[in-house]
């Protein structure tokens, strides 16, 4: 067979992976066919990496070479799976945000080998060889966006990690550097793609410097972006660095003409983008808004509710189960402090228990509940919580009015009726779910702390509302037995 034979058969394969990586998004919009979404996807990547493979050593590289790549592939095979099967679902978003991370640095760094060799080369008169001015383009904008995902989504990890605090850091003058970041970054390189198109002739070391200084101002961008950013907005946040991750990978597929790289990164790319806009919608907020920072107080805080004309009404676990029990509808609104207390299979428990007396129950999942798109969604699934019980926010909140029970766990912010009321409220306009309309209302948390915006949550002080302080976990744990005894 021919190099060229080959080479067709190749971008054939590529091509059957793209179906395959088109196929798989499809059905990751529905909770019930993720699953084999994913696994299609995950046999398109292993279809193109085999292909790719098999094309490299049809081009006779040395053993050094192999070397490296099978070295890579062990270890990060390796390294990816041990995450994989060990990260606890309360980290997976952090551990979403480190593959942002890895995916938009991996991109970088194959621009900045690109640029660096190509920049060397010259022709006799001095001019640049290998470079146009479309191919520094592609270049410089996998750098930057690569670059500005890289540190970027290091710094969501270490908040989500609480490495760093989750409310808004404000850097003294950090507004002034972002945009003296960006105007490097951007004149930078508008210099070398016009030196790339011939209309400059620079030597090697001026370009590679304006090459570092862009580099630089977009690692710093990444940092200064996202440090202002508060806890509420991580699950935009962690969308949109997803978004800049496939629009960086996409580039690098323009960089080394590889048309399976420009595919991925390109669908990747796109539904971050799409996701993005969905999920600053569900917040009643500008993506603008958001980067600009600012927003949530960050989930540590522990003051008081200071409502005006309530007081907060305690209920023993044995007053819950009671309404649990005798109850017709129950509806579950899951939050963070659930997935902090890994109290999933709890409630899919007491759920079941529930169901096994008579009662109608189903979830209420907020789309920006949790820290990362789809957050509920996965923790439940992994409790083999039904798909079907799993409402989203338009087709719930209509079923409010006409539920016994409300038994909210672990949600703050998705929860508070402010978001209508309050127009001096920072979540005005926010869409909620509407658990203060059931007609009873039981909220269990550890304590009278704020959610990640850092107000208070007048439903706490509702008539309706009994709270039951424990830690989730327990908490359910308490009431199932109580029911039981019923």
């Amino acid at each position: 067979m021919t190099t060229t034979d080959l080479g067709y058969l190749v971008e054939f394969a590529f091509l059957v992976g793209a179906a395959f990586f088109a196929l798989g998004l499809h059905l990751m919009n529905s909770p019930a066919t993720a699953r084999r979404g994913n696994r299609l996807s995950a046999t398109g990547m292993v279809i193109a990496v085999v292909s790719e493979l098999i094309y490299v050593a049809n081009q006779g590289i040395g053993p050094g070479n192999w070397l490296i790549i099978g070295g890579g592939l062990a270890i990060g095979g390796a390294a990816g799976l041990r995450m994989a099967r060990t990260v606890a679902m309360t980290s997976m978003p952090q551990l979403v945000s480190l593959f942002n991370a890895v995916g938009g640095g991996a991109a970088a760094l194959l621009a900045i080998d690109d640029f660096t060799r190509l920049s060397s080369q010259r022709t006799p008169d001095g001019a640049l060889a290998a470079l146009d001015g479309w191919l520094v383009f592609f270049i410089l904008v996998d750098v930057i966006v690569g670059s500005v995902t890289f540190t970027g989504s290091l710094i969501a990890s270490a908040k989500l990690m609480g490495r760093l605090r989750g409310q808004p850091i404000i850097v003294p003058g950090g507004r002034l550097v972002s945009a003296v970041a960006m105007v490097l970054a951007v004149s930078c390189s508008i210099v070398l793609i016009l030196a790339g198109s011939g209309l400059f002739n620079y030597d090697t070391a001026v370009l590679n410097l304006l090459f570092v200084v862009a580099l630089v101002s977009a690692l710093v961008f990444g940092v200064t972006m996202v440090l202002p950013i508060g806890g509420a907005d991580m699950p935009v946040v962690i969308s949109l660095l997803n978004a800049f991750t496939g629009s960086a990978v996409a580039m690098a597929g323009f960089v080394v003409g590889n048309v399976i790289l420009i595919v991925a990164g390109a669908l990747v790319g796109a539904s971050g983008a799409i996701l993005t806009k969905l999920m600053a919608d569900a917040m009643n907020r500008s993506i603008a808004n958001i980067l600009v920072g600012g927003f949530g107080a960050g989930e540590g805080s522990q003051a008081g509710l200071t409502g005006e004309g309530g007081t907060v009404r305690e209920v023993s676990v044995d007053d819950a189960a009671i309404q649990l029990a005798y109850a017709s509808k129950v509806i579950i609104v899951p939050g963070y402090g659930l997935a902090v207390a890994q109290a999933q299979h709890g409630v899919r428990e007491l759920a079941d228990l529930l169901e096994a007396r008579g009662v109608d129950v189903s979830y209420a999942i907020h789309p920006v509940a949790g820290r990362m798109p789809g957050h509920m969604n996965v923790l439940l699934a992994e409790a083999n919580v039904p798909y079907p019980q799993l409402k989203e926010m338009d087709e719930i909140n209509p079923e409010f009015e006409r539920t016994d029970v409300a038994l909210v766990v672990g949600a703050n912010d998705v929860t508070n009726p402010a978001a209508r009321t309050d127009r001096s409220s920072p979540i005005f306009g926010m869409p909620i779910l509407d658990v203060d309309r059931a007609r009873s209302i039981i909220v269990l948390k550890r304590s009278m702390g704020r959610g990640y915006a850092g107000i208070d949550n007048p439903l706490y002080v509702n008539p309706k509302t009994g709270m039951y302080f424990a830690d989730a976990k327990a908490g359910l744990a308490k009431l199932i037995a109580a029911i039981k005894a019923q």
